[in-house]
């Protein structure tokens, strides 16, 4: 109890810097460890041959459909937990820690199983060509295997998260993540398993990371999960829903958007499919430091919210995004400097490392408006505004993304595909601007009205 006492002083109180500095960096090396599972995979295998490297890239979206399960179960039962601890309401948050870990397991095992069963006719739905499909297909095949391991993994790194406990929760997920690097070069090459090699490296690291996770869960003495815990009521249903909707709008309109542009670039060729999926990738690593930037800004949001102290809640959402605006204007001016060669570590094609570099430099232009659009959006969800929070995460990979996806290739051909995504991106940050503001004009002081009523209700026991 002192530990949890120790947190919430620490969140509610400490300097803003310090809180954002010590729940931020574990965060970010935990996201920047997390996207090694994919660029890792894409480096190997990108030693083999195109076809396979577009696999990878391929079956990229259902990857991303898996992580927005975990992540919509995580983020939603995680913010409110978050809320709760900082109203010190500890049982309901007790309950939800184990409900919304029963229910990702659940969808878990649902995704593997029809996902199994409708194998080729997904891949052929990605985007693959003839020529790509028999890698594709071998590739998804085992990674759905670890489906449920991936969407249980991700609900206790962020329950952990949301605690205040970010380090322990980054011991758990960096070591995966180390398991992962070291076993894809054995299974890819040495084993001689090829794209399958890959595959199985994720499922067999994902299996160890989460194990680990369960051991740190302990060790920090986060709220720990039980059976008995589990709770089939509609009000932990619709608390879910409300903090998990925008993390599953925003997972699964990527994944949309990454079949869409795996489509609309097949069109151009292997070579271009590989490209895209490059640049996607290096764009994951670049804005996972962004995305745990504003994943260190929530558990403070959610307790300083909890607790009804909302000009801290402004005064951190302003430093974290001035913070992360600062980085991608400094990656943009390296990327710009280095586009070409960072393009050929991946994949030693010229006509691949010349798309995937004018691809590169387009997207890099609209980098310094992402800090803002990003974390406008973990704010409005973790304050449980979901009808905000969804507007905005379906925005820049969705509401734009999808019908300039649809109209700009067939206006500039292969420019088109290169320029969707910044274009989307200009759009995104103006949607973001008056929504932001009118919300920061209302958070005033006062108790939060969802935690108020849950206190009075009592429904949580």
């Amino acid at each position: 109890m002192q530990h949890r006492q120790d947190n919430y002083t620490f969140l509610t109180s400490a300097p803003i810097p310090r809180v954002i500095g010590q729940m931020a960096v574990p965060t970010i090396i935990s996201m920047l460890v997390t996207s090694l599972y994919n660029i890792a995979d894409t480096f190997f295998v990108g030693q083999i041959d195109t076809q396979s490297t577009a696999a990878v890239g391929v079956v990229f979206a259902v990857m991303a459909m898996i992580h927005a399960v975990g992540f919509f179960f995580g983020h939603g039962a995680g913010n409110f937990m978050a809320r709760q601890l900082g109203a010190k309401n500890k049982q309901a948050a007790q309950h939800m820690a184990s409900t919304g870990m029963a229910y990702a397991i659940l969808f878990g095992v649902i995704i593997a199983i029809v996902g199994e069963c409708l194998l080729k006719p997904i891949v052929v739905m990605l985007g693959s060509t003839p020529t790509i499909l028999p890698y594709a297909e071998r590739y998804m095949g085992i990674i759905l295997l670890g489906a449920p391991i991936m969407t249980a993994s991700l609900v206790l790194n962020n329950q952990m998260r949301f605690q205040g406990n970010a380090l322990y929760a980054m011991v758990g997920v960096v070591s995966g993540a180390v398991i992962n690097v070291a076993l894809d070069p054995i299974f890819i090459f040495a084993f001689g398993w090829g794209v399958a090699g890959a595959a199985v490296a994720t499922v067999v690291s994902q299996t160890c990371g989460l194990l680990l996770l369960i051991i740190m869960n302990r060790r920090c003495d986060s709220i720990r999960l039980h059976w008995r815990m589990v709770s089939f009521k509609w009000r932990y249903v619709q608390e879910i829903v409300a903090g998990g909707t925008p993390s599953l709008v925003r997972q699964s309109v990527g994944c949309i958007a990454t079949i869409m542009l795996n489509v609309a670039a097949g069109t151009f060729g292997d070579a271009a499919i590989a490209a895209m999926s490059i640049v996607t990738r290096i764009t994951f690593v670049v804005f996972s430091v962004i995305i745990g930037l504003g994943q260190g800004f929530q558990p403070l949001c959610g307790f300083c919210y909890g607790a009804g102290n909302h000009e801290r809640v402004k005064k951190a959402f302003w430093f974290t995004t001035a913070v992360g605006t600062a980085f991608l204007c400094l990656c943009t001016a390296a990327g710009w400097l280095f586009a070409e060669p960072t393009i050929a570590v991946f994949r030693d094609d010229p006509e691949v490392i010349r798309v995937g570099t004018e691809a590169f430099k387009w997207q890099l232009i609209a980098y310094p408006l992402g800090a803002l659009t990003m974390h406008s959006n973990m704010l409005l969800q973790t304050i449980r505004m979901p009808w905000r929070a969804n507007i905005l995460a379906a925005a820049r990979r969705g509401l734009f993304f999808i019908p300039l996806i649809l109209v700009l290739p067939k206006a500039y051909g292969l420019l088109g595909v290169e320029i969707c995504q910044p274009v989307c991106d200009v759009l995104s940050f103006m949607l973001t601007l008056p929504i932001l503001f009118f919300t920061l004009r209302q958070l005033r002081g006062g108790t939060s009205e969802p935690i108020r009523q849950w206190q009075q209700t009592n429904d949580y026991q």
